[in-house]
C-alpha cells in the first residue's frame, strides 16, 4: 500500500520551529532553485515568493539579479521576524519587501506579478489547489509560475532513507520536521492532477530530484488558451 498523505501544521509559527528551519543548511537547495529559475529565461520585474520562510531565496535571487523586486510573503510571523535579521546583513534588502499573507487568500491585485515562485509551501496546505489558484490569479498574463516542493515517497522506508541522507547532521527536531514534511507532501501524480484542473498540461510538472517536483508554466496571454 502506498504511503498516504499525513498533514502537518500549516504554519511553522513557533520561535523554535522558525529558528530550527533558519539554521538548517538550505544553501545548496536554494542555489539550485535560483539556478533553475534563471534557466527559464529573463527574470525581472515584480516577483512574489509564496511561503518565503526567512527570505533566504529572495536574498539569493537578488544577489544574482539586479532587475527585480521581490515581495517575500509568509503566513508565519516568527519566520518573518527572522527574515528581518537576514535582510539586515544583505545589500539587496531594499529590493525585498516582507509581507505576512495567507497563500490561500492573497490580498494582492489580479495580475500584479511578473513571476510567482514558491519553494516548499504546497505540502503545508491541506487543500493546495486553493493556493495554486491564487498564485495563477495574481500572476500577469504571460507571467512565469515556478513552484518546487517535496515529493511524497511511496513508502516509509524511503522516507527514512531520505531523512538519513539529507538530514544526518540535523538535530532531532529538524529531522522530525523533514520526516513530517515528506509525509505531508503530494506525490507526482497528485500535483499533476491539480495543475491540470487549472488548465495547465500535466507535463509542466516534473520530478526534478529524488525528493522534489517542480512546476514550471506561464499563465496564458489574454485571449489565448495556450499552455507553455
Amino acid at each position: 500500500m502506498s504511503l498516504q498523505r499525513i498533514l502537518e501544521p500549516e504554519v511553522m509559527d513557533t520561535p523554535e520551529e522558525a529558528c530550527d528551519y533558519n539554521e538548517m543548511d538550505h544553501s545548496e537547495v536554494n542555489r539550485v532553485f535560483v539556478d533553475d529559475l534563471l534557466a527559464c529565461g529573463e527574470v525581472s520585474g515584480d516577483i512574489l515568493d509564496l511561503g518565503t520562510g526567512t527570505a533566504l531565496i529572495p536574498i539569493a535571487l537578488c544577489e544574482r539579479v539586479d532587475e527585480c523586486r521581490v515581495m517575500a510573503s509568509d503566513m508565519s510571523a516568527s519566520m518573518l521576524d527572522l527574515a528581518v535579521y537576514n535582510l539586515a546583513v544583505t545589500p539587496t534588502a531594499e529590493r525585498i519587501q516582507l509581507d505576512q499573507a495567507d497563500a490561500k487568500q492573497l490580498h494582492y491585485e489580479d495580475e500584479q506579478f511578473d513571476i510567482v515562485m514558491s519553494n516548499s509551501i504546497v505540502h503545508h496546505i491541506p487543500e493546495p489547489l486553493i493556493a495554486l489558484r491564487e498564485a495563477v490569479r495574481v500572476a500577469k498574463h504571460g507571467g512565469l509560475l515556478f513552484f518546487r516542493d517535496l515529493m511524497r515517497p511511496p513508502n516509509s522506508d524511503d522516507v527514512d532513507q531520505l531523512v538519513t541522507t539529507y538530514a544526518a547532521e540535523a538535530n532531532d527536531h529538524q529531522r522530525k520536521m523533514f520526516d513530517d514534511s515528506l509525509r505531508a507532501a503530494l506525490d507526482l501524480e497528485e500535483i499533476r492532477e491539480l495543475v491540470f484542473s487549472l488548465g495547465f498540461a500535466k507535463e509542466t510538472v516534473q520530478a526534478t530530484s529524488d525528493r522534489h517536483w517542480t512546476w514550471i508554466a506561464r499563465k496564458p496571454a489574454t485571449g489565448s488558451d495556450a499552455i507553455f
